[in-house]
């Protein structure tokens, strides 16, 4: 008597060929880090306030969110018995720090305070033409012709977007705007630098040691800076939110997105930053979204996908001369 074999089981459906690629993952890790990124610039406001009614300084803004950031890094990486950084691992990790814990929170916590999220967005809309061009001369990347058009082209929707919403300011030269512009070039200088690192050890990892290093810094500057007169609970609540989302998990998906689909290319879903950063306001700080901002967001992002699939191609190597082959 023959026994009859048992059926075969049934096979669980794939996903979708374009969601199984590093690049399509990366956009999608890269969406999630914007999506968290966009609130901190309106929680940032809520936390240190106006001239007229200041509530938490910058200093203690920026230190303070890291310090707790840098905790949470620390418990981390003991539970996950993390190993230590490689000797040749130590230099952009300290670029990464000096870029997304020191100059990015306190050079925008000091100018939140004298401008507003809107016109803040001017300044900030270019970090990802920024992170871009950093992100391709760290990895030796050539950007086509149509990759940097489509990245002009939608920061400078973003830039007239934001000019439009800012009323009589537009783009007056204030202080708060050079601290807007140093911002983004250290935004992007650790987001490059922070990519870099991910190829070689997990994306996790690189914040947490970015903040975990930082520690004897931040911990004395934060309790120095510490609020003498009581604050609301709303400053409270976005300062907690800057720092476990903002300063650590954000960069756990956006580290991520840059080291599987390319700092160059994950870096422009940034532009859908700022609207994003209005749409949160609405709620955070009674800002009002009408289809004008509806209509340029759908805009820039029609720039990411057009530029998505733009080529970029490595450097072309250096071949040596004859005079350099002879020798």
């Amino acid at each position: 008597m023959t026994l009859s074999s048992a059926p075969a089981p049934t096979p669980l459906p794939a996903a979708p060929a374009g969601l199984q690629s590093p690049e399509t993952r990366g956009l999608l890790w890269g969406l999630l880090g914007v999506v968290i990124f966009a609130f901190t610039l309106p929680m940032t406001r809520l936390a240190v306030g106006t001239p007229e009614a200041p509530q938490m300084s910058g200093l203690f803004m920026a230190m303070g969110r890291a310090a707790i950031a840098g905790v949470l890094s620390a418990l981390l990486l003991w539970a996950r018995r993390a190993p230590w950084p490689q000797p040749q691992e130590w230099r952009p990790l300290a670029f990464t720090a000096l870029g997304v814990v020191f100059g990015f929170p306190l050079l925008t916590s000091l100018a939140m305070r004298h401008v507003s999220a809107v016109h803040a967005s001017v300044i900030i809309g270019v970090l990802p033409l920024a992170t871009a061009g950093v992100g391709a001369l760290l990895h030796r990347q050539r950007p086509s012709p149509r990759f940097w058009l489509c990245a002009l082209l939608g920061t400078a929707m973003v830039v007239t977007f934001a000019v439009l919403r800012s009323g009589s300011a537009g783009l007056s030269l204030h202080p708060a705007d050079l601290l807007l512009l140093a911002a983004v070039l250290c935004a992007a200088v650790g987001y490059g630098y922070g990519a870099r690192l991910s190829q070689r050890m997990p994306s996790g990892s690189v914040i947490c040691w970015a903040l975990v290093i930082s520690l004897p810094a931040t911990l004395p500057l934060g309790a120095w800076s510490w609020p003498t007169a009581p604050m609301p609970a709303s400053a409270w609540g976005a300062l907690a939110y800057v720092s476990v989302f903002s300063m650590w998990l954000g960069f756990f998906a956006w580290y991520r997105g840059l080291a599987l689909g390319g700092t160059v290319r994950v870096s422009q879903i940034q532009l859908v930053q700022p609207f994003l950063g209005m749409l949160f306001s609405v709620p955070l700080l009674g800002e009002s979204l009408d289809g004008v901002s509806l209509a340029f967001g759908a805009a820039v992002m029609a720039t990411v996908v057009i530029g998505r699939r733009a080529p970029v191609r490595p450097a072309r190597p250096i071949h040596p001369g004859p005079a350099a082959m002879r020798g």
